[in-house]
């Protein structure tokens, strides 16, 4: 069976590189975007942000992006003034994001995209940290 899984992928990134680790760890290659280099349209944003369940300012990432210079941090703007601050610099966009069958999610933790694979883990799993995340039989560490 075919599984389409997009994630929106920073390889600067151990979250990200963690979550498409455990995606590829359960025998799925999924379709990497490498949203620096192409970064989804304004309406996919928006389409992906009400998929997952959260607010523009849920996606915004702080550390090594302008959002303090932009003042970002100011809750008087809008979800559309922070689109549109995420659409002028794409590395305010925080990541993993994942799409699958199973919905989308902002994977960080990286193991939140345990929840969106169909399939189970096909191996012992540890986070670049050496954290286990996945034991021998392939089912989540608690």
């Amino acid at each position: 069976m075919a599984v389409d899984i997009v994630i929106y992928h920073n390889p600067e990134c151990g979250t990200s590189r963690n979550a498409l680790a455990m995606i590829r760890n359960a025998g799925i290659e999924p379709h990497v975007i490498e949203y620096l280099k192409t970064p989804p349209s304004r309406a996919l944003l928006v389409e992906l942000i009400d998929r997952a369940g959260i607010t523009p300012r849920d996606l915004l990432r702080e550390k090594g992006t302008p959002y303090a210079e932009l003042s970002l941090s100011d809750t008087s703007l809008s979800d559309e003034a922070l689109v549109d601050a995420m659409m002028a610099h794409p590395i305010l966009i925080n990541r993993p994001l994942v799409v699958s069958p199973l919905g989308v999610k902002l994977c960080r933790p990286s193991e939140a995209v345990l929840d969106l694979l169909p399939s189970g883990q096909l191996a012992a799993f540890a986070k670049e940290d050496g954290e286990q995340v996945v034991d021998a039989s392939g089912q989540r560490v608690a």
